[in-house]
């Protein structure tokens, strides 16, 4: 046993190491003591004044507390002026890739402003894997600007990350991603269900926004780990919404991770409490969104135009237009493949050909290293 844990930890990069779950229980516990961190409370403008201090601590970090405006509603008692946490790490250049959970916590059985809602899961867990991945980044210096968020009524209709996607379509911000992390915490249910070796991903597929796209990298990224990725070609799970939502409305590319056997009867319930939160699986999540953000943190610029060129052969010639001096990635997957199967880094190029792989039988894309790839057409 001792010697699997030494092997797991030598195949761990510094950045991974860096991940801390003792930590991480001990800020999900903090979050957790906060009588409720519900939208109507002025006990969420607390609980948003500890996380912006920790974020303060991380040498760096540019903190805000975001104000935006909700009305009246089923959910929301009366109009108010409500905070978020948003902080960020200024990259070189302003293309930004967000990460965050949802700070606002919801006991549909209790007073929405006195009654004890720990929401140590939904959503903590998510809240702390931000900050955590934003502890373990800040260490280095990336090409991109890297934004931590811990939004906030979330549990009232998405009111936060709503305000954040509209202002960020309005002010015509560069995003690549967006990962929104939404009960995280656990790997186990009450019907006996166990996976500690996945965390599942939702993501949409149309037009206005490539996070299918983005998924099916995160899957690529993940594939040899022995934590990885289960994909769901969803949006959300039936009748349910997540922070990555308003974002995919507004153009941008987002998902949604949460983990794959959720207990019901801990949501929105005085159950939701830290010791239902596994350390091991928690912290195995953070370093999933990890690989990801620091993958796409120094992800060079897309190509565009991306053609397969249509002359009959055996090989495959993909060309697009690129960046001068921006190495590419082919990648390609049979068509009934959800998943890309192979790969090939083909250097400063805009033309390159995979020998023996078929035009007729595959699905070819070109990526920018560590960038969301392009599908080919």
């Amino acid at each position: 046993m001792l010697a699997a844990l030494i092997a797991a930890a030598m195949l761990q990069t510094p950045l991974e190491a860096s991940i801390d779950s003792n930590r991480m229980i001990a800020d999900i516990r903090k979050l957790a003591s906060f009588t409720t961190r519900n939208t109507n409370s002025p006990t969420l403008n607390e609980a948003a004044e500890w996380l912006a201090a920790q974020y303060r601590a991380i040498p760096g970090m540019q903190v805000e507390l975001m104000k935006f405006k909700v009305e009246a509603s089923a959910r929301i008692s009366e109009a108010k002026e409500v905070v978020q946490v948003v902080a960020t790490l200024p990259g070189e250049d302003d293309r930004r890739i967000i990460i965050g959970g949802h700070l606002d916590s919801l006991n549909l059985s209790v007073d929405a402003k006195t009654g004890a809602a720990p929401g140590a899961n939904d959503d903590a867990s998510g809240t702390v894997v931000a900050l955590e991945v934003a502890r373990a980044m800040a260490s280095r210096k990336w090409k991109h600007t890297l934004v931590f968020v811990g939004w906030t009524g979330e549990e009232q209709g998405l009111l936060g990350s709503r305000a954040m996607a509209e202002k960020a379509k309005a002010e015509g911000w560069k995003i690549d991603a967006v990962l929104s992390n939404d009960t995280v915490g656990s790997p186990v249910n009450k019907a006996g269900q166990r996976n500690d070796k996945q965390v599942r991903v939702f993501s949409e597929d149309v037009p206005e926004h490539e996070s299918r796209e983005l998924a099916r990298y995160i899957a690529w990224l993940t594939k040899d780990k022995p934590f990885g990725v289960k994909l769901v070609f969803r949006r959300d799970r039936f009748g349910r919404g997540g922070d990555h939502t308003p974002f995919n409305q507004n153009g941008f590319n987002a998902v949604r991770f949460v983990e794959v056997h959720e207990e019901y009867t801990r949501q929105h319930t005085p159950d939701d409490l830290p010791e239902f939160v596994d350390p091991a699986y928690v912290s195995n999540v953070a370093k999933v969104n990890l690989l990801v953000m620091t993958s796409l943190a120094n992800a060079g610029t897309p190509p565009t135009n991306v053609r397969i060129d249509r002359r009959q052969g055996h090989d495959t010639t993909v060309t697009w237009r690129g960046v001068e001096g921006e190495s590419y990635t082919i990648y390609w997957r049979d068509t009934t493949s959800p998943l890309w199967q192979g790969s090939k880094d083909v250097g400063a190029v805009s033309r390159a050909t995979i020998e023996k792989v078929n035009k007729d039988d595959h699905i070819f894309a070109v990526g920018a290293v560590g960038g969301i790839p392009v599908e080919a057409q």
